[in-house]
C-alpha cells in the first residue's frame, strides 16, 4: 500500500540513501550510542527499501540486521539492493519473532503512524533486558529550491486540481500519532522504556557543498527527481477518474527537463546553493533490566 499510494520505492530508497550516507554516519553513531564491534542482533521496523538497514549493516560489522515491513514490494527492492541483511515481510505491531530476541530495535519515520502503546509494546516484547530501542523522527528542516527547479504554473495548475480530490492520508492513516519534539520523549517513558534521551543529526543535501564530489551532487537532485516522478504515479494509482495518462506523461516530462538543467548547471560550475537539510530527532531508550533476588 504505502510504495504504490503514498511514497514510491525510489522515492524512500534514494532519499534515505543520502541521509543515512558515511558522510553522516559519526553523527548517527554518536546518539545512538551502540558498541560499534560488539556482536548485536539488530532489528529495523517499517524498514521500507533498506536504506537505514544498509547503513547498520556497514557501521555496525559484527552485528546480524533484520529489516521488517509490511509492503512486499519495499521488501523485493531492499532484498535485491541490500546484501548481508535479512529482510522480511511483517507488522510492527505483531512482530514474527519470540520474546528477548534483539539486542537492539530502530526505526525511522514510523512512530507517528502506529498507536504508541501497539508500537513500543511490541519493541519491549522482543527486545533483550538492557536492550536500546532507537526511534528516528523527520522534523521541520530547511529547503530552498534553485530557480530551474521551482513549481511552474503549469505544475501548480496540475497540483490544484488533484489536491480538490486526495484524501490519501486519511484513507492510509498517515501521521495521525504525529508527536512534537517534547511529547515524543514522554511518551516513550509512559510506554516503558527507562534512561531515554533525545538528540538530533542535521543531514545537509546541498549540492554545491564544496567537500561533496559531483556524484553525491548528483545522486542529491536525482532523489527530488525520484520523489516528483513517483509522486505522479501515486496520482494516477489513487485517482485514475480525474487524472489523465496524457495528463501525467506532460507532468513527468517537465519534471524531467527541470532536473536535467538543474544537473546541467552543476557541471558547468553554476553554483545555485540550493539547500535541503533534514533535521533528524532520535529517542533513545532501554528497556530495564528484571534482576531476581537469589535469596529465598
Amino acid at each position: 500500500m504505502w510504495s504504490k499510494y503514498i511514497q514510491g520505492t525510489k522515492t524512500l530508497y534514494y532519499s534515505r540513501k543520502l541521509r543515512f550516507d558515511d558522510f553522516f554516519a559519526e553523527q548517527y553513531k554518536k546518539l545512538f550510542d551502540i558498541e560499534e564491534n560488539k556482536k548485536l542482533n539488530m532489528l529495523e521496523i517499517g524498514c521500507g527499501p533498506g536504506a537505514l538497514s544498509g547503513a547498520l549493516h556497514r557501521w555496525y560489522p559484527n552485528a546480524v540486521v533484520t529489516g521488517i515491513d509490511r509492503d512486499s514490494e519495499f521488501i523485493r527492492f531492499a532484498r535485491g539492493h541490500e546484501d548481508g541483511i535479512t529482510f522480511l515481510e511483517g507488522d510492527a505491531v505483531a512482530l514474527p519473532f519470540v520474546d528477548n530476541s534483539f539486542d537492539v530495535v530502530i526505526s525511522n519515520t514510523v512512530c507517528e503512524h502506529i498507536e504508541p502503546s501497539k508500537f513500543y509494546g511490541e519493541q519491549l516484547r522482543v527486545l533483550k533486558q538492557g536492550g536500546i530501542c532507537l526511534v528516528l523522527s523527520s522534523r521541520k528542516g530547511i529547503k530552498d529550491t534553485s530557480d530551474c527547479v521551482a513549481v511552474g504554473r503549469h505544475e501548480e495548475q496540475f497540483w490544484q486540481k488533484v489536491r480538490q480530490y486526495d484524501n490519501t492520508f486519511d484513507k492510509y492513516s498517515v501521521c495521525r500519532y504525529a508527536m512534537s519534539e517534547k511529547e515524543l520523549p514522554a511518551v516513550m517513558e509512559r510506554c516503558g522504556f527507562r534512561d531515554v534521551r533525545t538528540g538530533f543529526a542535521a543531514i545537509d543535501l546541498t549540492p554545491d557543498h564544496p567537500d561533496y564530489p559531483a556524484v553525491f551532487a548528483h545522486q542529491i537532485i536525482n532523489a527530488e527527481r525520484y520523489s516528483d516522478l513517483e509522486c505522479i504515479d501515486s496520482v494516477l494509482y489513487t485517482m485514475p477518474e480525474h487524472v489523465t495518462q496524457e495528463e501525467a506523461r506532460e507532468m513527468k516530462c517537465i519534471i524531467n527537463k527541470k532536473y536535467d538543467a538543474r544537473i546541467a548547471q552543476y557541471d558547468r560550475g553554476e553554483k545555485q546553493w540550493d539547500t535541503n537539510v533534514s533535521i533528524i530527532m532520535v529517542l533513545r531508550g532501554v528497556k530495564q533490566a528484571v534482576y531476581v533476588s537469589a535469596l529465598p
